[in-house]
């Protein structure tokens, strides 16, 4: 699995990235290096991803396995409803991701990369970062 790349408030940077790679693949060029990226329009919403109860399910998921949405709310002790809004966040996102979930069947939540890398870009700043305090 790749490590995801998640940047704050720094679009125009990714859009010449993806302008340059996609040229780079019209020419033929290979791409297989390319890491994904998750890019934040504020601080405050990266802070969401970043959760310490956020945090604590992608480390039990990782550690643990676990096969449904219930255990991993048994792991990390705690409401079955919260976990649930809290993954299903996540896969909204693309962190996670749902293995089964049919009729009768648990869904069962997966890392879906090998960790995060965060790139927060200080100078330069285009404003549109916000704050959130620690």
């Amino acid at each position: 699995m790749p490590t995801l790349k998640v940047t704050v408030g720094n679009s125009d940077h990714l859009d010449q990235r993806t302008r340059s790679r996609l040229k780079a693949a019209q020419e033929g060029e290979d791409l297989d290096d390319a890491q994904p990226t998750l890019n934040f329009d504020s601080y405050a919403e990266l802070s969401r991803l970043l959760s310490p109860k956020n945090l604590e399910l992608l480390e039990a998921i990782s550690g643990d396995e676990p096969a449904s949405i219930r255990e991993a709310a048994e792991l990390v002790d705690r409401d079955y409803k919260q976990v649930h809004r809290n993954l299903s966040e996540l896969a909204d996102i693309d962190v996670i991701e749902f293995q089964g979930g049919g009729p009768g069947e648990a869904k069962k939540p997966m890392l879906a990369y090998d960790g995060l890398e965060i790139d927060i870009p200080f100078t330069g700043s285009n404003g549109n970062t916000g704050t959130v305090a620690p």
